[in-house]
């Protein structure tokens, strides 16, 4: 089990789902952690359970979509907390209707929060790792920036963006030969409230995963610093399949579900006064 102590990880969306996962899991192994939600009351919850287990946490009201609240709260952590030794960016929404079905501001919040403020909380936190010539980024992105389906465009744009986002950067990074480490997190859908009411057709070969268990996984992924995690084995198919015609490539995801996994989908109740449905 990789130490994590006098380590600073910040979580984005680490309130509640997979982010409260790793954020416990960070601070089981020694990391202070630094949570930014939108969610006070989870905020306050979760609070309260690393405060009974001992373990090191500040959390701050942050909506990662606003630049310069992004901007502001990061200078805060740099002036209450210290330097940012691992920034997951987790946060995550989903509107989860077709395309012609999501508002002009659904479409837009969801470019916000899973693509763009990846660049804010970067441009934050990258310069202190330059200087220091170490740190992590890490990027939850999602199998669905690798393969789109119907009723998640929005989302797969983002995620894609999010997936090209990490690959880019880390090209960039070795390039200017830094000691900093990037990862990209791709999971298949995951039991919870966020994607509440998803259906797959082969639970083998596509299991809706557990979240917990994605978390274990991506805290092994950070301390054995891996640059990539596919969820589950079957998403890495993807490519070879994309050598065949589209149409094939098209049935193949048909057959496999994946165009009919939204259909019963509910997520969760807004955890803000916008219509969607924060990771």
């Amino acid at each position: 089990m990789a130490d994590f102590s006098n380590k600073i990880t910040l979580i984005t969306g680490g309130a509640c789902g997979l982010g409260r996962f790793i954020a416990l899991k960070m601070a089981a192994r020694g990391s202070h952690v630094v949570l930014w939600d939108i969610a006070d009351e989870s905020l306050a919850e979760i609070a309260t359970e690393m405060s009974a287990a001992g373990y090191q946490a500040t959390l701050y009201h942050c909506d990662v979509s606003d630049r310069e609240m992004v901007y502001d709260t990061a200078d805060k952590v740099r002036n209450q907390v210290g330097r940012v030794d691992i920034l997951m960016n987790n946060a995550g929404v989903v509107s989860g209707r077709p395309f012609l079905e999501c508002t002009d501001d659904q479409l837009r919040r969801t470019m916000e929060v899973n693509a763009l403020a990846h660049f804010w909380t970067v441009k934050a936190f990258l310069p202190d790792m330059v200087r220091a010539n170490s740190g992590y980024i890490v990027t939850i992105a999602s199998a669905g920036g690798i393969v789109g389906s119907a009723g998640l465009v929005d989302y797969a744009a983002s995620k894609f963006a999010a997936f090209g986002f990490d690959e880019a950067l880390r090209a960039e990074l070795k390039k200017q030969k830094l000691n900093i480490h990037t990862a990209v997190v791709c999971p298949y859908f995951m039991k919870g409230d966020m994607f509440e009411g998803v259906k797959t057709r082969f639970s083998f070969l596509l299991p809706i995963l557990n979240a917990e268990q994605v978390s274990e996984r991506i805290v092994n992924t950070i301390a054995r610093k891996k640059r990539r995690l596919i969820m589950p084995p079957l998403v890495y198919a993807t490519w070879p399949l994309r050598l065949l015609p589209v149409a094939i490539f098209d049935k193949a995801a048909t057959f496999l579900g994946i165009n009919d996994a939204m259909d019963q989908f509910r997520g969760r109740r807004p955890r803000s006064n916008k219509d969607l449905h924060y990771d």
